[in-house]
């Protein structure tokens, strides 16, 4: 279940990526006041480049995915979060995967 949820949540992250790549260039970069208040409210000090990193470790290593993100600070749910902050921007978007890539 674990597995299916960090995995859910790394493909949604690819996905949401290329889709506001194109919808990046309609949209303002001040984005609206409702997202916002979701961008402030998601737990996370990691930048986008570690979460990619703990993202492609908890991929090789699965049965380790609570040890990886409580090592982090995070909890799975906090890490989901995470991951959905930094899909909201297309740059960080980009950043994570970049990572994500290089650490698999």
């Amino acid at each position: 279940m674990r597995r299916l949820l960090i995995s859910s949540a790394i493909a949604a992250l690819v996905l949401a990526a290329g889709c506001k790549n194109n919808a990046s260039s309609t949209t303002s970069s001040s984005g609206g006041s409702d997202t916002t208040s979701v961008a402030q409210t998601a737990p996370s000090s990691l930048t986008p480049e570690q979460l990619g990193t703990l993202g492609a470790q908890i991929k090789k290593t699965p049965n380790d995915a609570d040890k990886i993100l409580a090592n982090n600070g995070l909890t799975e749910q906090s890490f989901a979060a995470a991951v959905r902050k930094v899909s909201e921007n297309p740059a960080d978007a980009k950043r994570y995967a970049t990572a994500y890539k290089s650490a698999t």
